[in-house]
């Protein structure tokens, strides 16, 4: 009898335990029917086995989407999903929209979505703009989380959006951050991909224990570390200035920054306008007109992030470890991630298999880049430049790692013998120097500048 008690006392504690972790969600899907849903824009096959939804692959069809029948703003968003093998792509639509008229009248889906990505590529978690902007966080941004998803087998995911913030995880591990402002609300979709070979047919996605809460909602706490795509100009989120982030420019002054070889910035050449820090044209002519511009505080091991728009045909550059002792008469020197527009501007086509190209080191490392994470002149591109403690350097473009490799290393000196920077010596190795945005006489404006040092 005493045993019978303490049973049905575990049975009634549990139970009660499970009450208060439910409380305040919703399932979205209650594991029999497809009240709530509705399929739109494709012809995918969506059925339930064992109180999961299945999508299944066809060919000739768009991208297939199950979109609930309500939209959501602010939420948590809870689920598990499995992907049968490493070829199919997926993705769970978040404050997403349909419009009837794109793709010539047969409707498109587009908005924030998950990325479910099993393939060696391994962005699972990342944050797409389907149908929009492209990639607003490629999981290369935050490789610690690209393992967490694992193939074959139900993993557990999550989204929250509370305001401008988008956070992900994956089985648990913090995956994407990203601040934004281009959707309040919108609908929750699951997608089943289009295909593109006959052996793709039929391949399944399943989803199941669909939850949302939209109510009473509070942060969970996030892993530190983890790199923020922040599409607000100029401004930090609580989380990286709790991270140890920077802003270098604040959009209004020029604050923290002098002219290179100078006491204070230059008095023409640069200006600030609408967020923006531009330098002018001045046809071309390499620091003849206001001149490099330099921080005022010197780095060592860094995580360094700017936002830079091209005109067309332009050349400028941002460099690093820069120590001024130089008095060179040009360009101050240091590491430069190059900032070029490689289709116009005849320096692409210069140095050595095109290590004068965006994103590259320039004259050192060509960046490995695919076009589609190239935004042309006019548009914004973000650059990042990780330097370990371990000096360990990683070049970024677009959220995408372009290149890779060890300042002072036996390798990283055999491609200074060969580069036009032979003749300065330990070039690209003193311990510590300053950040530079380059005058390069056309006009190129730079935004959201920010620093975190590394310890």
């Amino acid at each position: 009898m005493k045993k019978l008690s303490c049973a049905l006392l575990a049975l009634f504690s549990a139970t009660i335990v499970t009450a208060q972790s439910d409380k305040g969600w919703t399932n979205l899907f209650d594991g029999k029917t497809f009240n709530g849903w509705k399929k739109i824009t494709g012809t995918a096959e969506y059925k339930i086995e064992d109180g999961a939804i299945v999508g299944i692959t066809v060919p000739n069809s768009p991208n297939t989407f199950l979109v609930t029948e309500k939209d959501y703003g602010d939420f948590v968003l809870e689920l598990e999903v499995k992907i049968e093998d490493t070829t199919s792509n997926s993705g769970i639509q978040f404050r997403s929209h349909y419009d009837p008229k794109l793709n010539n009248g047969k409707g498109r889906v587009f908005g924030y979505q998950f990325e479910l990505d099993p393939s060696s590529r391994r962005w699972t978690g990342g944050v797409y703009d389907e149908a929009r902007r492209d990639w607003l966080y490629p999981l290369s941004l935050n490789p610690a989380a690209q393992d967490a998803f694992k193939p074959g087998e139900f993993n557990k995911v999550r989204v929250e959006c509370i305001g401008n913030n988008i956070r992900t995880w994956v089985n648990g591990k913090a995956a994407a951050y990203v601040v934004d402002t281009v959707d309040k609300s919108g609908f929750i979709a699951l997608q089943v991909h289009s295909i593109n070979k006959a052996e793709l047919e039929g391949k399944r996605i399943h989803w199941r224990n669909i939850r949302i809460k939209t109510g009473d909602l509070k942060p969970e706490p996030f892993a530190k570390g983890v790199y923020v795509a922040n599409y607000i100009p100029n401004s930090l989120a609580t989380y990286e200035k709790s991270d140890g982030w920077k802003l270098l420019f604040d959009g209004k002054t020029t604050n923290g920054w002098v002219g290179a070889y100078k006491t204070s910035f230059p008095a023409k050449g640069w200006e600030i306008k609408d967020g923006t820090l531009t330098v002018q044209s001045s046809a071309g002519a390499e620091s003849t007109n206001g001149g490099d511009i330099v921080t005022k505080e010197q780095y060592s091991a860094f995580d360094l992030s700017f936002d830079f728009k091209l005109t067309a045909g332009a050349n400028s550059g941002v460099k690093y470890f820069v120590t001024l002792s130089e008095k060179n008469s040009g360009s101050a020197i240091g590491l430069e991630y190059q900032v070029l527009d490689d289709t116009l501007h005849p320096d692409a086509k210069l140095g050595r298999d095109g290590n004068r190209t965006m994103a590259s080191l320039y004259d050192l490392i060509k960046a490995d880049k695919q076009k589609r994470f190239i935004h042309q002149p006019g548009q914004w591109n973000t650059g990042r430049v990780v330097v370990l403690p371990n000096n360990h350097v990683v070049h970024y473009l677009n959220g995408v790692k372009v290149l890779e490799y060890d300042r002072g290393s036996a390798a990283f000196r055999e491609l200074v013998a060969l580069s036009k920077y032979k003749v300065w010596k330990n070039f690209g190795e003193a311990p510590k120097g300053h950040i530079l945005i380059q005058d390069h006489g056309n006009e190129v404006s730079f935004r959201s500048i920010k620093i975190k040092e590394l310890k």
